[in-house]
């Protein structure tokens, strides 16, 4: 292994200059306002890779938010122990080269970020017009391309000479040219220096040139879901970017992106942690148009205030529910006959349903209270109102939900709720090849390795087990297993009343739980357990359990005892 002396630093920079980046380096950046001339450079480098530093072709948004040239993305790797979800662009996948992630992203999460490539592409177009404009062969500069380093006053670390140039048009297009010369890089600073023109004339070039360029994006800028300028806007697998809320409320009713109609693969609670927001617009946002996005943002604040208390959400203190699955009511008391009324009058048509608890758990920090904290919020599919006024309804589980706070309004709970949803794709990803052992990871499992040999004389085998090192495939396998043998058996909790209410089982191992609950005769508290847990695969884990104890003698008898 060589070194370097620390006492000779014309050594150490020619070593730091041969060597090439593996990872982009990333420059400081102020989301504030950016002015024309004096942030030149600084709006400039917003249209610059960071790997490559010229401008920015056929764009990438990355899952931590971070973008880059397509032809920059890293080389990608075969990613292994991953069953779920097992799709070809997701078995692929690359280190994140920026520093402030360095995590493995998919192949498919890294889509051409759609919004970002028409901007930056008319950008160019725009500045291209220019170059070839009279106004354009005024304003001579000589730009010279300096580090941090040397502007701090500190020797540079490189041994390459200084690259100057001089170019017309103002600062702005003279750096983006220099930029597409591939003579800027990205985290290096420009030293401006008028040879031809006065400070305020060049300043007039680059305020006209900006706005030009301003007018010319605006209207890329805008969400396709509310029509409005982008508010935290956060960019999907599929490269179309929206408002973070919309997204939210996309997700309330399709899991399908509004454009291409491509399966979303991000959580609905899309928190900035699980999927941070696309930094380049943010900064693009924040830095050229601040009066507009603070406009945008204060009306927002408006819109979802509206009036509305703290506790915004009717509850329906009853049974379990699950989501995706149905629950159908028969609604007579006044009480409730009054929400569901509300409900249907709002257009919203929804409610929340949580599970009565009669022992008063302690429930948190909401204490002893007669209810259980987790719920599900049901969407009115279809109503039928009887003359006295009861009504039959049938509902579908929409998302989950926590309660805050709790009050009462007209005789019915209302509360503050926050929404609960799955870790993000690649979260279960990383949890399924950490819980996954080294000797199970290469083994297909099959019905038999779970229940051994088949039962002789009605006698329920003993499962051989091992949940915490199978994958979400193999316990998605051993359900269904399951499932399909009980129907074998005309198991009484599978008549066919059940298939028409539930529909068949599912074999997506995210929808299998909440059938499985949904039509599984046993606790109700024991199926509770499944509204807090986050992961599809601890889900599993859970419904796993619950097999192998209805599949030895004393819990099985047990249980036809209940069915019965």
């Amino acid at each position: 292994m060589s070194s370097l002396p620390l006492n000779n630093p014309s050594a150490l920079r020619s070593s730091i200059s041969k060597s090439p980046s593996t990872s982009p380096i990333e420059a400081p950046s102020s989301n504030g306002p950016l002015d024309a001339s004096k942030d030149a450079r600084q709006i400039v480098r917003l249209a610059q890779c960071p790997q490559c530093s010229y401008p920015l072709r056929e764009p990438v948004t990355l899952p931590c938010g971070n973008s880059l040239c397509k032809k920059c993305l890293p080389e990608s790797h075969l990613r292994p122990n991953i069953s779920y979800p097992a799709t070809a662009n997701r078995l692929q996948g690359f280190r994140c080269p920026f520093t402030s992630c360095r995590q493995d992203h998919a192949v498919g999460d890294c889509s051409v970020d759609v919004t970002l490539n028409k901007v930056l592409g008319i950008v160019k177009e725009e500045l291209d017009g220019y170059k070839n404009s009279a106004e354009a062969s005024e304003g001579l500069l000589q730009l010279q391309e300096r580090d941090r380093w040397a502007i701090a006053g500190v020797a540079s670390l490189r041994d390459e000479e200084t690259r100057t140039r001089v170019l017309s048009g103002g600062r702005l297009c003279a750096a983006y040219a220099m930029a597409e010369m591939g003579e800027l890089a990205y985290d290096f600073e420009v030293i401006f220096t008028p040879i031809s023109s006065t400070t305020g004339d060049i300043e007039s070039l680059d305020g006209s040139l900006l706005e030009t360029l301003k007018d010319a994006t605006r209207a890329e800028l805008d969400c396709q879901v509310c029509y409005s300028l982008f508010l935290d806007p956060l960019t999907t697998a599929c490269g179309h970017t929206f408002c973070r809320n919309c997204i939210h409320r996309i997700l309330d009713h399709s899991d399908l992106c509004p454009i291409c109609r491509r399966t979303l693969t991000i959580p609905p609670t899309i928190s900035a942690k699980q999927a941070p927001s696309n930094q380049l617009i943010v900064k693009l946002l924040s830095g050229l148009c601040p009066e507009a996005l603070a406009a945008r943002a204060e009306a927002a604040k408006i819109e979802e205030s509206n009036g509305v208390g703290e506790l915004d959400t009717p509850l329906f203190v009853c049974t379990l529910s699950f989501p995706t699955m149905p629950t159908f009511l028969h609604i007579f008391e006044p009480r409730y006959r009054l929400m569901i009324r509300r409900a249907i009058e709002s257009g919203n048509r929804k409610f929340g349903m949580i599970l009565h608890n009669p022992t008063r758990e302690v429930q948190g920090e909401l204490g002893a209270v007669g209810f259980y904290s987790y719920g599900v919020m049901l969407h009115i599919v279809n109503m039928h109102l009887m003359p006295d006024g009861r009504s039959l309804i049938e509902t579908i589980g929409v998302s989950r939900f926590r309660i805050l706070k709790h009050g009462v309004l007209d005789g019915y709970m209302v509360g503050k709720v926050e929404r609960v949803d799955d870790i993000s794709i690649a979260e279960e990803e990383a949890l399924e090849v950490s819980e996954t052992s080294d000797a199970f990871s290469d083994r297909h499992f099959s019905a038999q390795d779970h229940f051994g040999a088949p039962p002789h004389h009605g006698q329920p085998p003993s499962p051989v087990l091992q949940l915490d090192t199978m994958s979400t495939q193999d316990l998605m396998e051993f359900c269904a297993a399951f499932i399909t043998r009980m129907r074998e058996q005309s198991a009484p909790w599978l008549h066919s009343r059940v298939y028409a209410a539930y529909g068949e089982c599912p074999n997506d191992p995210a929808l299998f739980p909440w059938w499985f609950a949904s039509v599984l005769p046993t606790s109700e508290t024991e199926k509770y357990k499944l509204l807090a847990m986050t992961s599809v695969l601890e889900r599993l884990k859970m419904c796993a359990g619950w097999i192998a104890q209805l599949e030895s003698r004393r819990w099985y008898d047990n249980f036809l005892c209940y069915a019965y």
